[in-house]
């Protein structure tokens, strides 16, 4: 391709996924290790070198095998014909809160855009460009007077699920990892390539949420560790129990009323008591309670385990503020 021709990034990426797309999921792995070949290659030869690994090395940085398969599920996911682009369905009936720091907010100007499959400001921008999203609304009609839009993310973004599943969890080999409100099934995706969690199993109400799950799990041969269960957690006690890790990401605040969301946090502080059984939520548990109002005794239920030491090795700002939200518990 001639220079003038040359592709930016966000066009490069698009082909990328265009021909991910049309190979079948059984060849996937081989084509990987070519493309990581030809990526080694590259790097040697324009005096690159190889890129940081470990605790140090910038979370953005280490690109995978297991990096461009989540990038491609995202990309499926993205352009399912059952989802709209602000990957919100109409089914899911999201509830703006009445508690909370989100409360205050005039829920005219909250969107939702998910961080798993919108990650940079790159794909925000092209949807801005084509009319599908706005960053800013007016604060008197017809005038230039305007504010920047208040962006939720129902989903962890990839950044996030590679720092809980490589860096604040244990080795998962062999362990049970339970996504409470599994949505699109980014935490399924991202244990099933990011640990060696043996069973990940995605509860989720919704049944349209749960068929996008499962196309993407049969359409990138998942099955093998991967369950998704159509069903409300307050059914799921023996699921619960049998549990080594079970995530919370954003799970209530927005699909729920607040007695509805105690009698589920109640739910959970008489199912979940396998000891050493890590949970990892966003928010933190007391700010969940404290938003709730809800008298809980943590002390005696979970202990904290403070994940400073790995966040602060993490170079990029926001990087470091997007896996500085996630709170790890063991449960005593």
């Amino acid at each position: 391709m001639a220079a003038s021709q040359a592709l930016s990034v966000l066009q490069a990426t698009d082909e990328f996924e265009e021909i991910l797309g049309k190979l079948h999921a059984r060849n996937l792995p081989e084509f990987f290790e070519l493309i990581e070949e030809r990526i080694e290659r590259e790097r040697g030869a324009n005096g690159c070198g190889a890129k940081p690994r470990g605790a140090e090395a910038n979370l953005g940085e280490d690109e995978s095998t297991a990096d461009i398969t989540l990038h491609s599920i995202a990309s499926e996911v993205r352009n399912h014909p059952c989802l709209p682009p602000d990957a919100v369905l109409k089914s899911e009936r999201i509830r703006h809160p009445t508690v909370g720091e989100f409360a205050a907010l005039d829920p005219v100007t909250v969107v939702s855009v998910d961080k798993f499959l919108y990650e940079d400001d790159e794909a925000i921008d092209e949807m801005c460009d084509e009319g599908m999203l706005s960053r800013n609304y007016c604060l008197e009609c017809g005038s230039h007077r305007s504010a920047p839009l208040n962006f939720i993310s129902h989903s962890a973004s990839s950044q996030q699920l590679k720092f809980i599943f490589q860096k604040a969890l244990p080795d998962l080999n062999g362990k049970t990892v339970v996504d409470i409100g599994s949505r699109l099934g980014p935490v399924l995706y991202g244990a099933y390539f990011y640990s060696g969690a043996s069973r990940i199993v995605g509860i989720e109400i919704n049944p349209e949420l749960c068929a996008i799950q499962e196309d993407m799990v049969k359409k990138f041969s998942l099955r093998d560790r991967i369950q998704v269960i159509n069903a409300d957690v307050c059914t799921q006690a023996t699921l619960l129990q049998e549990a080594d890790v079970v995530v919370m990401h954003n799970v209530f605040e927005f699909f729920a009323p607040s007695e509805t969301q105690i009698s589920i946090w109640k739910f959970l502080r008489e199912t979940l008591k396998k000891k050493g059984c890590h949970l990892i939520t966003l928010p933190s548990l007391a700010k969940s309670m404290e938003t709730l109002k809800l008298s809980m005794d943590l002390t005696s239920w979970v202990k904290q385990c403070p994940l400073e030491h790995i966040t602060r090795w993490i170079r990029e700002d926001e990087a470091r503020e997007e896996v500085q939200q996630i709170c790890r518990y063991e449960i005593l």
